[in-house]
């Protein structure tokens, strides 16, 4: 059983290893301390967690998360998104338009639900009057898997 337990651990930090992150996973935290074992992991996690990073880079692709979740399509709409903010931000507000019917494609969900679902949750997505477009991309990300 120990043995079991030894090869389990060590096979697990060796995918850590691989992956170029600890095992408090990737985001700004693995940028800044690295994939040391110990407690260098668990100010990874803290950092991961405090900044919103990691899930920031897992949709992305960025912050050490490798392609992640923000396949080809994804960085097309988040390029879409940023070229459109403007109309965008217009479309939201109604609930619909082109640029929503544009977003759920790239989405893949009914262009409808995607309207109705970033409508109500608005203030959620603008949480301020100059937002960026990665804030934007991120609060979407969290209105639409809540």
């Amino acid at each position: 059983m120990k043995k079991i337990l030894l090869a389990t651990i060590v096979a697990g930090s060796t995918a850590y290893a691989a992956s170029g992150y600890g095992a408090a996973g990737c985001g700004l935290g693995s940028m800044l301390f690295g994939s040391e074992p110990g407690f260098m992991q668990v100010l990874a996690a803290t950092t991961n967690g405090t900044s919103g990073s990691q899930t920031f880079g897992i949709t992305t692709g960025t912050s050490n998360c490798g392609k992640g979740a923000m396949s080809a399509q994804n960085e097309k709409l988040f390029k879409f998104v940023e070229a459109n903010m403007d109309s965008v931000a217009f479309d939201i507000s109604k609930g619909n338009g082109e640029y929503l019917d544009t977003m759920a494609t790239y989405l893949k969900i009914d262009s409808q639900t995607l309207g109705q679902k970033l409508k109500t949750n608005f203030d959620s997505l603008y949480t301020k009057d100059s937002i960026e477009v990665s804030e934007l991309m991120l609060n979407m990300q969290k209105v639409l898997n809540s």
